[in-house]
């Protein structure tokens, strides 16, 4: 039986005969309808945190104890990947802000809303304490994130407030999506209140519907993907939707087109449909590059890095396609951050949300007649050792008969080893590729997750594990079931792929790759690390006798008893031959 929510319940509050300024501010985090707030508690926000506990009862937001503002935003990131519904956070004054900050841009990265709430001050210098006050103190703190956050505020009054956190939200939720920051002088949240001020009709203040092309523009897209005689279809970002995963999939089988998808994205095709041409990756294989290029129109739905994939297509050549574009994320491109990244050439593009233009294009493009074969699926082979190719076999057998939510990925994963079937089959990469992510990632999505029979599961590397490892207290505490397989290879694998490629220029010894590398003498027992969080270690798993009844005894116990659980595997580094992701870039 499945574990019940918890919810610290405050004691009952008397009637409240005195307002504050973080009630207010309490109040309308409520009216804007925010499930839970994340956060590792401090002084600069002590007065919404108070308001949270003892003016709402702390419900609806509910607080989310964390022991890291690094997971506090990631639980959020992983929660809105997986429900589409933004989290609040909040971060301590300055220091709380720069712990967080590699998520909040990882956030950014994955176009991800999520309202940040942060704090400061108090900005009167006449009321601060001596020294704590005046380091925590920041003249513009939102500088800080700026430019990996799509707005922030920091507002001097409660009605100021009121209108901060509604635009905030509302900006967070247009797309393309991505985290806000509104920052609360400890002041004005310690204010006391002569009456509430009313609080505006949130609903009045929603993010506007996805906007549509003009039609001519629909039509000369649809006259193009329709004239051409080898089309394909690059499909990234997507909704959870599997009202539009079916019009996506419609409009590939109207065409007969071509698809591919990566695993920098969530799932957004069915990896094992006739017409999806390669497993997914992080770059295109050889067979995927070569596959793209016979094409002469290509579709890109709101695709990670157009022009670096047409690259690897057609390399410094002119690409030999129409291309037609639909992504509406030039609109929150920054010159701080690349993370816009090559131009693409574009003979048709649509500023819009490819889910709302996808119906419009399947109405108007023309059928073609079934010209595309199915392509050939690399299948996993057997293995006799411990590698993340027998893992991801294992793991498909033992859960073959449930719903499983992938969260995460480890670098070297093939796309060939999983294929995925349902939008929330696999819910993409971190965004900006930091290390860390993966733990608060997978609770954030166990949380959206939980009571839909879906198994949240992070298949992670030892690293990503290590630095976000304080997530899984989180899970444990508040019983949120998820299950975390920890590909364990001891070492930072990728980064010893990169020295042996520099000592292989160089002419120097590449047996000399792991120095500052290796994560071992002593080894770490990770599944001892979660056991003193209160979760279930099993392992560590160094032999393949061993792999599949320790991945059965994870299924269950997060399945049936509602356990958060944590699978150390070791693996042998380097021995999975085709390697998708940073890792087999690495090696060329």
């Amino acid at each position: 039986m499945a574990s019940e929510f918890r919810r610290e319940v405050p004691a009952a509050v008397q009637a409240q005969k005195e307002l504050w300024g973080s009630d207010a501010i309490a109040a309308m985090l409520r009216a804007l309808d925010l499930p839970y707030v994340a956060l590792n508690p401090g002084a600069s926000f002590r007065g919404l945190h108070d308001s949270l506990v003892n003016y709402l009862g702390n419900e609806r937001p509910q607080m989310l104890l964390c022991l890291h503002e690094e997971s506090a935003v990631a639980i959020a990131h992983g929660y809105a990947k997986a429900s589409g519904r933004m989290m609040g956070v909040a971060l301590h004054s300055n220091v709380g802000l720069m712990h967080a900050a590699m998520a909040i841009f990882n956030a950014w990265c994955d176009r991800v809303p999520m309202l940040i709430l942060g704090a400061t001050g108090p900005w009167d210098a006449a009321k601060r304490r001596p020294w704590i006050d005046w380091i925590h103190t920041a003249s513009d703190q939102g500088a800080l994130v700026r430019d990996y956050t799509k707005w922030d505020n920091q507002p001097a009054s409660v009605p100021a407030a009121y209108e901060a956190l509604l635009r905030a939200v509302q900006i967070a939720g247009t797309a393309p999506r991505g985290p806000t920051y509104v920052n609360l002088d400890a002041a004005l949240q310690e204010a006391k209140l002569a009456s509430l001020p009313p609080l505006p009709d949130a609903t009045r203040y929603r993010a506007a519907a996805p906007s549509v092309p003009a039609r001519e523009t629909i039509e000369s897209a649809a006259k193009l993907l329709s004239g051409a005689k080898r089309p394909a279809m690059l499909v990234g970002r997507a909704s959870r939707s599997e009202s539009d995963w079916k019009a996506r999939t419609a409009l590939a089988e109207k065409l007969q087109a071509r698809v591919f998808t990566d695993l920098k994205a969530g799932a957004a095709f069915a990896t094992d449909h006739p017409l999806h041409a390669v497993p997914p990756a992080t770059f295109l294989s050889p067979e995927g590059a070569r596959l793209l290029r016979e094409a002469d129109a290509v579709l890109a739905l709101d695709w990670i890095d157009p022009a670096g994939t047409l690259q690897q297509a057609w390399g410094d050549e002119p690409v030999g396609a129409k291309v037609v574009i639909v992504s509406p994320d030039a609109y929150v491109h920054r010159g701080w951050s690349m993370d816009y990244q090559g131009l693409p050439v574009a003979d048709v593009y649509m500023m819009c949300e490819p889910d709302a233009v996808v119906p419009h294009l399947l109405d108007a493009v023309r059928s073609r007649p079934a010209v595309v074969a199915a392509q050939p699926q690399a299948g996993a082979r057997e293995d006799d050792v411990v590698s993340i190719r027998a893992l991801a076999r294992e793991f498909a057998n033992v859960t073959s008969k449930s719903d499983v939510c992938v969260t995460h990925l480890p670098l070297g994963w093939n796309g060939a080893y999983r294929h995925f079937r349902h939008p929330l089959d696999y819910l993409g990469g971190s965004g900006g590729g930091g290390v860390g992510a993966g733990p608060g990632m997978t609770v954030g999505a166990a949380l959206a997750l939980k009571g839909s029979g879906r198994l949240a599961v992070g298949i992670i590397g030892d690293g990503d594990f290590l630095m976000g490892v304080t997530a899984l207290w989180t899970a444990t505490h508040y019983r949120i079931p998820c299950l975390l397989i920890v590909a364990n290879n001891r070492s930072f694998y990728n980064d010893e792929l990169h020295q042996e490629r520099v000592a292989r220029e160089r002419g120097r010894p590449v047996e000399n790759k792991w120095i500052g590398q290796r994560i071992e003498g002593p080894d770490i027992d990770l599944a001892m690390i979660a056991r003193a969080q209160g979760a279930l270690g099993i392992g560590p798993v160094a032999r393949l006798e061993q792999l599949r009844p320790a991945l059965e005894q994870a299924v269950r116990a997060v399945r049936d008893d509602g356990e958060v659980c944590v699978v150390d595997v070791r693996v042998v580094p380097g021995y999975d031959a085709n390697m998708s992701g940073a890792a087999s870039a690495a090696r060329r």
